[in-house]
């Protein structure tokens, strides 16, 4: 027994990490993606127009950048200083004290100005901080990304497993449904039924996003199950008298998560940059919702403004291109004979 425990394989998921923290460049990937992941989903505690928690005229206020509080509808975290200054109290503030659709500081606004000591990355026409938006954007961009490739998850997996699995008419019918949205490009496609509903939400976008690119993860999926079907040990399920969704469950999908995964790393990377070039063409996140593209856009629109472009370029290629990278690492981490 002792001898068997030492010699024993390590399983898939051990396998498949290790193989995919050997190469420093899918670690430094990952890294990239989590730090600008967090930044997402941390933005009013990094970017806010709100401390983090006060005490003014003798009342405390615990996370006001984060719940609404009526006292302190009138006040910026500027303006909370000068109060603090005049009648005493204290103030926590994040590390960027401006919000994303904060106009005014002070009272007045400094719109199109290039980075300088309050603005790290200067303001855009409006006169919103830069690197807040850059920040806040991060969550409109992720909440895309993750939120569609969900749906297309959902969506491919379901379809082409069933169509695999029991073929005939289904499997006709659904490879009919992948040709004819695929028959269109995608991008367009998507700009064509966002321009007809309008931009009015992110998850109006998710929506649209999921239920037009599921094809992706359907034609994998169908194909992983196509190859596994036939195995000895799904026939061995098949003889036990298992109910076909059990064994779909339990030996079949299992079987095929692998490249599915790998699938839906690219999608994600492919979401995020549909959301920002929907939103730099005006059909993405609906004003004042953060969003890389806009920020494009403004630089477009402001000719000489070059902290617009570089900032949320940067950014926007730095996500796409680690994305990428950790989908590629995956699929040698999970098929090294690639």
């Amino acid at each position: 027994m002792g001898s068997y425990k030492k010699n024993k394989r390590p399983g898939f998921l051990k396998r498949t990490t290790v193989r995919y923290f050997k190469h420093p460049i899918n670690v430094a990937a990952l890294i990239a993606i989590l730090i600008i992941g967090l930044c997402g989903v941390f933005a009013d505690f990094l970017a806010s127009e709100k401390p983090l928690a006060c005490m003014l005229d003798g009342k405390l206020y615990i996370l006001p950048c984060v719940i609404d509080t009526p006292a302190l509808v009138d006040y910026d975290n500027q303006a909370i200083e000068l109060a603090i200054a005049k009648r005493g109290g204290w103030a926590v503030l994040p590390p960027i004290p401006f919000g994303p659709n904060q106009t005014k500081v002070n009272g007045s606004v400094d719109w199109l100005q290039a980075p300088h000591g309050d603005h790290l990355l200067g303001t855009d026409d409006s006169g919103r901080d830069v690197l807040a938006r850059i920040i806040h954007g991060a969550r409109s961009s992720y909440l895309v990304g993750v939120g569609s490739i969900i749906i297309c998850i959902i969506l491919g997996v379901l379809l082409g497993a069933l169509a695999a699995y029991f073929g005939g008419i289904l499997d006709r019918g659904t490879m009919i449904l992948i040709e004819t949205l695929t028959a269109f490009p995608t991008f367009f496609l998507i700009l064509a039924v966002q321009g007809l509903l309008g931009a009015s939400s992110l998850l109006q976008l998710v929506l649209i996003i999921g239920a037009t690119r599921w094809t992706d993860v359907a034609r994998v999926t169908r194909a992983e199950v196509l190859r596994v079907v036939n195995e000895d040990y799904v026939n061995a399920a098949r003889a036990l008298g298992l109910r076909h969704f059990r064994i779909l469950m339990r030996h079949v999908l299992p079987a095929t998560m692998g490249p599915v995964l790998v699938a839906a790393t690219f999608g994600i990377a492919s979401a995020v940059l549909i959301e920002a070039t929907l939103s730099f063409l005006g059909y993405g996140a609906p004003p004042p919702t953060s969003s890389w593209g806009q920020l494009l856009l403004d630089a477009f629109n402001n000719e000489g403004t070059y902290w617009l472009a570089i900032s949320p370029g940067l950014v926007l290629f730095t996500n796409v291109l680690s994305i990428n990278l950790v989908g590629e690492g995956l699929r040698e981490a999970i098929d090294p004979a690639r």
